[in-house]
């Protein structure tokens, strides 16, 4: 009889795929990073000059307008945010989880 083959996988490709997925992830940070400062220093570059009450944000970068009635022109949508920290938190923890796995199969080696 055959003996069963083993369902467990190397540890060998693994790091690649972390520091892909953490590469990845910062790719998402710098480009929600970019798209905020575009519309807050390009695209709403001039928004103080017409409005009175204005609100910026620094990181993400944001520049809104908040009106009399208390409608807001000019600030990120409501996604921006929680995709721009989690993002960053992502490509941390899959940096580390990547290190971790390179330092067991540097150990498991020797």
């Amino acid at each position: 009889m055959a003996k069963p083959a083993s369902n467990m996988h190397p540890l060998i490709g693994r790091p690649n795929q972390l520091w892909g997925a953490s590469i990845a992830s910062l790719g998402v940070f710098l480009v929600t990073w970019a798209l905020s400062w575009g519309k807050a220093y390009v695209i709403n570059d001039d928004l103080p000059n017409f409005c009175n009450d204005v609100r910026r944000g620094s990181f993400p970068p944001e520049v809104a307008c908040v009106s009399e009635r208390g409608t807001v022109t000019g600030a990120n949508a409501w996604w921006v945010d929680p995709l721009f920290f989690t993002s960053v938190a992502l490509a941390v923890v899959f940096a580390a989880l990547a290190l971790a796995v390179e330092i067991a199969v540097v150990s498991r080696k020797e």
